[in-house]
This record gives C-alpha cells, sequence and structure tokens, in this order.
C-alpha cells in the first residue's frame, strides 16, 4: 500500500506543488482582502506599536514602547513588519497584518500537500473547516505571533512526515532552522511546541532513536537560544530588564502571574474558539474508534499522527498556568485534518452520519448569516457599509449551496466553498466594521494630540495603564511621545501647570469636588468602547 501511495505520488507530485500553491496564493488573497487603510484596535495596537517605533528608531533586538525595550516578545515578528512597511514609510494594517496571513496561506498549501496524495476531498474539506474556526479567522486578520508558530509547527510535522512516507529528502537542517524560527517568533513555547509534535509522530511510529537523538538535539537547541536571549536582553536593557525577561517569558507563563485558567481549559472551553473543527474532531475520532476498520492504512496512520501532534500541543499548553485560546492555533490543523476525515473513509453508518451533519451544517451557513445581518443591523441602524452587497454576495452563496445538493460527486466541497466565502464576507464586510467602530481610538486620539500640539505641555494619563489603554493613544501618534502616568487623586493634586491630563469620564466623575475635578473637559468623546475626557489644567498667570 505504502508502495502504491509513493508511485502515485511521484506521477502526482507536479500537480499536487502547482495545485497547493494556487490554492495557497488563493486563500493569501482571502486574508488579505480590504486589509490597507484599517486603524489599529485591541491587541494589534501593541504590536503596530512596536512597529513604528522601529520605523522611528531602527531595528533592536527587542521592541519598544516609549522608547523602552519591551520584555515580553523578541524584536523578530516586529521585524517582518518594518521590513514589509519600509517601502510604505508608514506601518498600515496590510503590512502589519501581512505575515499572519502569509503564515496561514502556508498552512493551506501543507495541508494540501499533505492530503492530497491520499484525497483532494479530504484536503480541500480539511482546510475548509480550518477556514470556518473562528479563531482562525480573527487571528489570521490581525498580528498573531500564535498563528505564525502555528506555520512552523505545522511545517516541521510536514517535514518529518514526508521524508518517511512520500520520499522526500530528510531536511534536518530545515527542521531545527524552523525551530530557532518558532523560538525567536514566540520564545521557548515556540520551539517546544514544532519539537513535541515531531517527537509525538516518532513515538507514535516506534522510532525511539530518532525520537531521542531529535529531543537531545531539540532540548540543546533550547538552551542555546535561551542563553543567547538572556545575552540580548542583558545587552538592551541591563540587569532589570534581564529580570523582566525572565519573569515575562519564562515564569510568568508558567506561575500563572500573567493571568491563568483551569487546567483542563483547552479540553473544555476552547471547544467553543475552535468549532467547527475540534468538536467534530473529537465527533470523528470517536465515529472512526467504534466502527473499528481492520487494518491501519497509510491515510488512518496520519489521522493517529495528527491526533497524537494535537493532543500533545494541548496536554502540553496545559501545563503552564498562563492559558489563552489563541495559543492552541498549532493543534487546529490537526483537528481539521482528523473532522474531515469521514470523507475519505466512506464505510460506517457513524461516518456515513458525521458526513451528513457536517453538510448540513455548511448548508445552512449562509442562511445563519443572513438572519445575523438582519439583528445587527438592527442593533446598529447607523453602519450600513457594504450591507446590500452583502445581503446579495448571501443570497447567492446559499442558492448555489441549495443547487449543489443535487451534485453528489462535489456536493461536499461546494457546500463548504459557499459556507466559507459567506463567513469570511460577513466578517470581513460586516462584523469588522461594526468592531472597529466600537473599539475606535483613533479619532479621539488625534483630536487630543491636535489640542496638545496647539498649546504643548506634557500629556497626563490618569489611571490608563502603561502597557493598556495609553498604548491605543500611542498607537494613533505619528510621533514619539513620553506621556506622564497617575494612579491615584494625590499625583493628580502634586501636577504642575501647566498640563493636559487625559481619563476615563468615570474617573473624571470620582473626582468631583477637588481641583482636578473642577476643570471642564476641553474634548469628549468615545475611546475604545469607553467615553473619555481631555482636561487642560492651565499656568495660572
Amino acid at each position: 500500500m505504502v508502495s502504491r501511495i509513493r508511485g502515485r505520488l511521484n506521477f502526482m507530485i507536479p500537480h499536487i506543488r502547482q495545485q497547493s500553491l494556487a490554492l495557497g496564493l488563493l486563500a493569501l488573497l482571502l486574508f488579505c482582502a480590504g486589509m490597507y487603510q484599517q486603524a489599529a484596535i485591541g491587541f494589534d495596537s501593541r504590536f503596530v506599536l512596536f512597529a513604528q517605533e522601529m520605523l522611528r528608531n531602527g531595528p533592536s533586538f527587542f521592541p519598544t514602547t516609549y522608547g523602552q525595550p519591551y520584555a515580553d516578545y523578541s524584536g523578530l515578528s516586529t521585524l517582518f513588519i518594518w521590513l514589509l512597511s519600509l517601502p510604505f514609510g508608514q506601518v498600515t494594517s496590510l503590512t502589519a497584518w501581512l505575515p499572519s496571513a502569509i503564515a496561514a496561506a502556508v498552512i493551506v498549501t501543507l495541508m494540501y500537500r499533505l492530503l492530497a496524495p491520499y484525497s483532494t476531498r479530504w484536503a480541500l474539506l480539511s482546510i475548509a473547516l480550518m477556514l470556518l474556526t473562528n479563531t482562525f479567522i480573527t487571528e489570521t486578520r490581525a498580528v498573531s505571533l500564535d498563528l505564525m508558530l502555528a506555520a512552523v509547527a505545522f511545517s516541521v510535522f510536514y517535514l518529518g512526515y514526508t521524508a518517511d512516507h512520500f520520499a522526500a529528502p530528510r531536511r534536518r537542517v530545515l527542521i531545527f532552522a524552523l525551530l530557532m524560527l518558532g523560538f525567536w517568533i514566540r520564545g521557548p513555547i515556540g520551539l517546544v511546541i514544532p519539537a513535541g509534535m515531531l517527537c509525538s509522530y516518532f513515538l507514535v511510529n516506534r522510532q525511539w532513536r530518532r525520537l531521542i537523538v531529535f529531543g537531545l538535539l531539540a532540548a540543546l537547541l533550547l538552551a542555546v537560544c535561551i542563553g543567547l536571549l538572556l545575552w540580548m536582553a542583558d545587552i538592551s536593557g541591563g540587569p532589570a530588564f534581564l529580570q523582566d525577561v525572565i519573569r515575562m517569558q519564562f515564569m510568568g507563563r508558567m506561575d500563572g502571574s500573567e493571568g491563568s485558567n483551569g487546567v483542563l481549559y483547552y479540553f473544555t472551553s476552547s471547544m467553543g474558539n475552535y468549532a467547527l473543527a475540534w468538536p467534530l474532531a473529537v465527533l470523528a475520532l470517536g465515529a472512526v474508534a467504534l466502527t473499528g476498520p481492520k487494518e491501519a492504512g497509510p491515510a488512518l496512520r496520519l489521522m493517529q499522527y495528527c491526533v497524537a501532534a494535537g493532543l500533545i500541543v494541548m496536554i502540553g499548553l496545559s501545563v503552564p498556568q498562563a492559558k489563552k485560546a489563541r495559543y492552541l492555533l498549532p493543534m487546529l490543523p490537526m483537528a481539521a485534518i482528523v473532522a474531515a476525515y469521514p470523507f475519505y473513509a466512506t464505510q460506517g453508518r457513524l461516518l456515513g452520519w458525521l458526513r451528513g451533519l457536517m453538510q448540513g451544517l455548511w448548508l445552512l451557513i449562509p442562511g445563519l448569516l443572513i438572519v445575523a445581518l438582519l439583528v445587527v443591523r438592527r442593533k446598529f441602524p447607523e453602519d450600513v457599509t457594504h450591507l446590500t452587497s452583502l445581503f446579495i454576495l448571501l443570497g447567492m452563496l446559499q442558492v448555489i449551496a441549495l443547487a449543489a445538493l443535487k451534485q453528489s460527486r462535489w456536493r461536499a466541497q461546494a457546500l463548504a466553498f459557499c459556507a466559507v466565502l459567506a463567513l469570511w464576507s460577513f466578517y470581513i464586510l460586516q462584523f469588522e466594521p461594526v468592531q472597529r467602530q466600537l473599539y475606535d481610538t483613533q479619532a479621539f486620539s488625534r483630536e487630543a494630540f491636535e489640542l496638545v500640539q496647539n498649546d504643548p505641555a506634557p500629556l497626563v494619563m490618569h489611571g490608563m495603564g502603561k502597557d493598556a489603554k495609553a498604548i491605543k493613544f500611542m498607537v494613533n501618534i505619528p510621533q514619539d511621545l513620553h506621556p506622564v502616568f497617575t494612579e491615584s487623586p494625590q499625583e493628580l493634586e502634586n501636577l504642575k501647570a501647566p498640563a493636559w491630563l487625559m481619563m476615563d469620564l468615570n474617573l473624571y466623575k470620582a473626582l468631583q469636588g477637588t481641583a482636578v475635578g473642577a476643570l471642564p473637559p476641553v474634548l469628549s468623546g468615545r475611546f475604545d468602547k469607553n467615553d473619555f475626557v481631555l482636561l487642560h489644567l492651565k499656568q495660572i498667570p
């Protein structure tokens, strides 16, 4: 069986490469649609600010905020954005998001190359399930180090698998280069996750010698990278900054001081974040176990390798106390492959039931999104951007999906294609504009900065947090700025005029009866879904 697969692959490999590249390019165009001039909001603000400061001050080992090195990340991901931004002379949403979009397109390309030798239908539907996952969509259209890590991890798994099963050359140097890339993108976890996924493959395959040798070499590489990281931290910011790097990139994630969730978080709460792929993968795995095929062919073995790789990610990430849904992205391609397996293994009533369930869900998605669009339209009547065109597009996709029910050969692929286009169209044309309207910080920031420029004085940010709301202000300012940060009313009382004061409206109301509370707002407006005010503490003549 393996020899037949290899023979088929030798015949098909030029076509598979061409098809995978075309598919990856189409996916990249979808991921980049409408990216160019969107304002930074939320978590993106931090990375856009990193890139802006690098563009103004030059590249560095660590990204900077307020001119000071930032300990939680190395500078490589910021360097990617900086390089893409150089031709434009500014950081745009396109240059900020493009590394994530490229990473997602790489995963699409390699998933097709991995599965197409067995079944193009399995390959296409696995990709579709991944593209229908909420966390994948939101992270593709954002600055996502975890999505870049997912691309690195899947590439390492792909290289290890194809060397054994598709007679591909063993690219050990490339694998270790990818492990280093993962480290410099995401820190220690960026090396451990892809190494663990490849180790799980060796473990299931009972390749003990390769498991031990590779594990030891990966551990040695990890130690070297950590030593280099700490050395760079020391020369970048001295002993104090070195301790910050150790706390934020190592101890903070392990002991939960940077935020924590329960031990079983990834096995329970994350299912909603990774629907449809993750819940359907569990059902598919159960159906395969109950169906009990008589012999394990190469495709079933590949599914088992994917299960092991996905589990090693989930179990490994459950050890640190710091847990966030996006950390689990390296597991997603594996879950999508397992979830789509019923479209390869067609025997068995349970697998047939799962195929019907998935096709039914794909059929309903355009119609459900039309209903969701009506609800959004009623809740946000002022936002009519692309409303008519989106209604028409979703209606057309629903009609195409209904027509595809008569085509048994391509029915599943057509339904999945319509569902993917419907969901991404809804997200890009409706969800993103509403989200950016709600969490906008650009309008207030630019008006406030213009007032400060017209009457120069120190800008005081009260109760905003140097690494929180303040970042969302700074990302909209076209130059370096060093605000003064205060947290208590006593600090405000000790301020010397002249000064500009920016704060949440609720904090301003709490200061009524004080000298600052008596100042009338010079500017009021919405800032990151909250009401903010700008006050002017003038010099007394």
